[in-house]
């Protein structure tokens, strides 16, 4: 060969290099990148087969990834549940000593490469398997090229040999030349450190996600109920986000999402209560509107207990004075007054029970009433006539709506404010960067009248609002609250059109959650089965039917 035409090779596998090269640095998906790393080789140095290998965790076994042969139109690649049918080639045997027979194996311990031209004359080397595979498929093993994978701190990652270089004029098999030899050192090289990219990236993304699984098990551990909030709401979140990707009409017809951006927002959903784990578990998980540590109904009730006590005590001291005075007349009015007065504190206990549940609403006749029995008066256990009822205790029983005062509604509505903290202390990564407005904005309204800042629909971005409505839906339907059972569908769909109505949901994502049926998808793998009633969809207030976009009613 003449120099220029050394030159011109030279140049020309560099141009292939480099092209391989950048294709590689921008490849995340492993399998990928090793198909990439054997079909790039194969194609520069123009080779007729190869193997891929890499190295396991303990590197004393080269494990088979891919392999590929032209000439007899194969190609086999390693799957997770479905490997190459062929034993991991040992780096040692079973008394540790290095083995140096097998060629992949000698590149790998020596970490240096091999350039064999004839495989069948070449000594100090066990080709019988080699032979053994061309018998079976009359294929002829030739000149190999075994070049060892080390990453940029001369770790092992693997293998990659190449068969049968080729004659790019004639096709005649020939060996690999020195120039074809160190442009693929350089591109193995290059690909050692793709995958330990790759490797780190997981790696990396592994430990941020175990991270998240432990803060839904802190908050879980603390709270059961909310725990499981965290795991629902992300993946009800990906069920909208998949609908919308798939709608081609409305907001939704230049909406898509890749893989980076479901990733993000995955995240944001697992990190959207993460403010949470600074919530007083009383408050959390505040079952009735008397409870702190425990449910103070519970007192309420050993007061009744007292009040019976005290009016029968009273009617035997009365019934004593009339059996003593001989008026006995009296004796049967006395005991109809008792229990008329057992019965109306019987009735009391009951009603404050009731009022201690927390419900849609208190009526205003209601709280007259609890007014009243709180003036009642009994004896405290330090003997001192007071209130049968504290103010707090009768301020906590007049909650109109749920369990909760105002200021505990408050601690809880922090939460968001102290995620939102939480969440924009953390470095990011660029396909990160939008988790805190996406976990952020999921008790924000359309209108504004939203919180913590009260943005409107125009001010957030479309994943975010997806997260609200999977969040009051989850929150809706689900069945683990101590304060309440889950919803049916039809009753959480009615709630969540009424909310488009007061434009506190976002109303295109609403008709979308409802006309591509992601409610009952989610309800089939979360929701107890009488709780997955027949949905009239015509009876949901403020629904719109993807037809109207069409005809332009909508």
């Amino acid at each position: 060969m003449e120099i220029g035409d050394t030159k011109s090779e030279s140049f020309a596998l560099i141009e292939k290099l480099n092209e391989i090269g950048i294709a590689l640095s921008a490849e995340k998906n492993t399998p990928k990148l090793l198909e990439m790393i054997l079909r790039g080789a194969k194609t520069i140095l123009n080779a007729d087969a190869g193997t891929l290998y890499l190295a396991t965790e303990d590197k004393r076994y080269l494990q088979f990834e891919i392999m590929m042969n032209d000439s007899l139109g194969t190609i086999l690649v390693s799957k997770p549940n479905e490997p190459i049918p062929f034993p991991a080639l040992p780096l040692y045997d079973d008394h540790g000593k290095p083995n140096e027979t097998m060629v992949a194996a000698r590149a790998a311990l020596d970490k240096k490469t091999i350039n064999i031209p004839d495989a069948y004359v070449a000594e100090g080397f066990d080709f019988a398997g080699t032979r053994a595979f061309d018998t079976r498929t009359g294929y002829r093993s030739q000149s190999f090229l075994t070049l060892p994978m080390l990453n940029h701190e001369n770790e092992l990652i693997g293998v990659l040999q190449l068969i049968n270089a080729k004659d790019p004029e004639t096709n005649k098999i020939i060996e690999f030349s020195q120039i074809s030899q160190r442009i693929a050192e350089s591109l193995a090289s290059q690909a050692a450190i793709a995958l330990t990219n790759n490797k780190l990236i997981g790696q990396f993304r592994e430990l941020f996600e175990s991270f998240i699984n432990l803060m839904s098990e802190v908050i879980d551990k603390k709270s059961p109920y909310n725990g499981a909030h965290c795991r629902r709401v992300p993946n009800l979140t990906m069920m909208i986000a998949d609908a919308a990707c798939k709608a081609d009409y409305g907001i939704f017809k230049d909406f898509a999402l890749d893989e980076d951006e479901r990733y993000e927002l995955r995240i944001a959903g697992l990190l959207h209560d993460c403010g949470k784990v600074t919530t007083p578990v009383h408050v959390i998980d505040k079952a009735t509107k008397l409870e702190t540590i425990f449910d103070r109904i519970h007192l309420v009730n050993t007061r009744f207990e007292v009040l019976k006590r005290d009016a029968e005590i009273s009617f035997l001291n009365q019934k004593i004075a009339a059996i003593e005075s001989g008026n006995l007349s009296i004796i049967p009015d006395l005991e109809a007054a008792l229990q008329q007065k057992l019965a109306q504190y019987s009735s009391d206990q009951d009603f404050l029970r009731i009022c201690n549940i927390g419900g849609e609403f208190m009526r205003d006749e209601y709280k007259e009433r609890l007014q009243q029995i709180a003036k009642y008066r009994w004896i405290d256990p330090q003997g001192v006539e007071t209130n049968f009822l504290t103010d707090n205790e009768v301020y906590n029983l007049n909650i109109s709506r749920g369990t909760l005062t105002a200021e505990e509604r408050k601690i809880i509505n922090d939460h968001i404010v102290v995620t939102i903290e939480m969440l924009e202390q953390l470095p990011y990564p660029r396909n990160l960067r939008r988790v805190p407005e996406y976990a952020g904005g999921h008790h924000e309204r359309m209108d504004g009248k939203g919180y913590p800042k009260g943005l409107t629909r125009e001010q957030m971005s479309l994943p975010a609002r997806m997260m609200g409505i999977a969040d009051i839906f989850e929150a809706l339907s689900a069945k683990d609250r101590p304060y309440k059972k889950g919803k049916t569908l039809t009753e959480c769909l009615h709630i969540l059109g009424k909310m488009k109505i007061d434009n506190h949901i976002d109303p295109d994502l609403f008709d979308l959650f409802v006309s591509e049926k992601v409610y009952l998808r989610y309800a089939h793998e979360y929701l107890d089965p009488d709780q997955i009633d027949e949905v009239d969809e015509n009876n949901i207030p403020g629904y719109t039917p993807p037809f109207a976009y069409f005809f332009g009613t909508s």
